[in-house]
């Protein structure tokens, strides 16, 4: 395994943790009663992963780029060696929820007396010996069952992340696949990521929201949200092993687009 695959699956394990751990952080608000303070924070949250992005298409495109001239036979395999990391980036998440969640509660109610996160975070330092390191529990998984949680919910979700997982590793096979129409392939990114941007934004986050109010308001009890968010988090990692299976129909997607508007024009 090269030192460049390696680099790209680390960066795709920091992208896939980072957006697992934003449930972690909003779960800690609820339970602070600081839902408002612990969204924003999830956008400081969100730059790790916007960060990771701004690496990870350069790098993989260049992997591209070096197949076309030799060794193609390994690309798939190395593109689905990234993949992997996606998977242990979530599970990693989902193994360090319950000492984020613990974390989250202390680090925002030291916001709210610094009043500024640069502030909240260099008195948070010292205390960081003190957040209790637990993993997720027997107990915690068989409180998880899907009773009130609508199941197509949680496959939507997983469909949703297995497309947003694949989006940028199919575009950048479907150019290996049409070296003709290969910018065009590579730019065609948002075929996939916009389908599953378009259903997070109609079908999960309004649900996840509504229900986060509820509990916020004392109109569900808080043991509901964290049903969710753990089995939120759950249908995540499916769909990362999900994007493992759609990486080749994906990048046939685009390659198909490619073909038709290169017909048309």
């Amino acid at each position: 395994m090269s030192l460049q695959i390696i680099i790209v699956t680390l960066l795709t394990m920091a992208i896939h943790a980072s957006d697992t751990v934003s449930f972690s952080v909003r779960l800690a608000g609820i339970r602070v009663g600081k839902l408002a303070v612990a969204l924003s924070l999830n956008s400081i949250v969100a730059l790790v992963a916007r960060t990771s992005n701004l690496l990870q298409a350069p790098l993989t495109g260049n992997m591209v780029d070096s197949a076309k001239a030799g060794g193609g036979e390994t690309l798939l395999a190395s593109l689905q060696t990234i993949l992997v990391g996606a998977t242990l980036g979530t599970l990693l998440a989902i193994l360090l929820s319950p000492t984020i969640v613990s974390g989250g509660m202390m680090f925002l109610r030291r916001l709210d007396t610094a009043g500024s996160v640069f502030s909240a975070f260099k008195g948070f330092l010292p205390e960081l010996r003190q957040v209790p390191f637990r993993m997720p529990s027997l107990r915690m998984l068989r409180s998880l069952g899907t009773g009130g949680v609508p199941v197509k919910l949680l496959l939507l979700n997983m469909f949703i992340t297995g497309a947003y997982t694949v989006g940028v590793l199919s575009a950048q096979y479907a150019s290996f696949l049409v070296p003709e129409n290969s910018t065009m392939a590579a730019s065609s990114v948002g075929l996939i990521n916009g389908i599953a941007i378009i259903l997070l934004t109609v079908f999960i986050d309004p649900k996840v929201a509504l229900l986060s109010d509820k509990v916020n308001n004392g109109q569900s009890p808080a043991a509901e949200i964290t049903k969710v968010f753990g089995l939120l988090m759950i249908s995540r990692l499916a769909g990362t092993l999900l994007a493992q299976i759609l990486l080749f129909p994906a990048a046939y997607l685009i390659t198909t687009f490619c073909s038709v508007i290169s017909s048309l024009l």
